[in-house]
């Protein structure tokens, strides 16, 4: 089957568009962290809880981004919340899309990871890469079955 040069250049700008959905801006000022007066925490002996659903967030985030530029568009596909699957098109379509972005930009890895905003089954996360066109800022995800799904379309 031939591609069209223009129906290759739409699949790959819908790549980008899939990597890079939400907008780049800085994040505001509110989220960023504020230094303590009273200076570093005292030391003890226990190690600082780690929140287990911000870990499975961020568990799916970097799966999402790693199957995309493995790229295995199957698992990526997967990642996908129920709504974005549905404006994606079926997965062979998807998986076009995440095989030419990932001919385009490479095997990329998250840099930076930060979560903006968790409240219930909704998350904003923003992360970087070393490709700075593909960094994400306040990206939506959402639980879906108890998985976090990818939710910016």
């Amino acid at each position: 089957m031939r591609t069209h040069p223009i129906a290759a250049g739409a699949l790959l700008a819908a790549a980008l568009l899939a990597v890079t959905g939400c907008s780049s801006d800085p994040a505001p000022a509110a989220d960023k962290p504020v230094p303590s007066a009273s200076g570093p925490a005292p030391a003890t002996s226990e190690a600082p809880k780690v929140d287990p659903e911000r870990a499975r967030l961020e568990a799916a985030v970097r799966a999402y981004s790693d199957a995309y530029f493995k790229p295995d568009g199957k698992a990526a596909y997967n990642t996908l919340s129920k709504r974005c699957q549905g404006k994606a098109g079926p997965p062979e379509l998807f998986s076009t899309i995440v095989d030419k972005a990932a001919k385009a930009y490479g095997k990329q890895q998250i840099q930076t990871f930060r979560i903006d905003q968790l409240a219930g089954d909704m998350a904003r996360v923003t992360y970087t890469y070393s490709v700075p066109a593909l960094d994400q800022t306040s990206q939506p995800w959402v639980k879906e079955g108890g998985a976090w799904r990818y939710d910016g379309c």
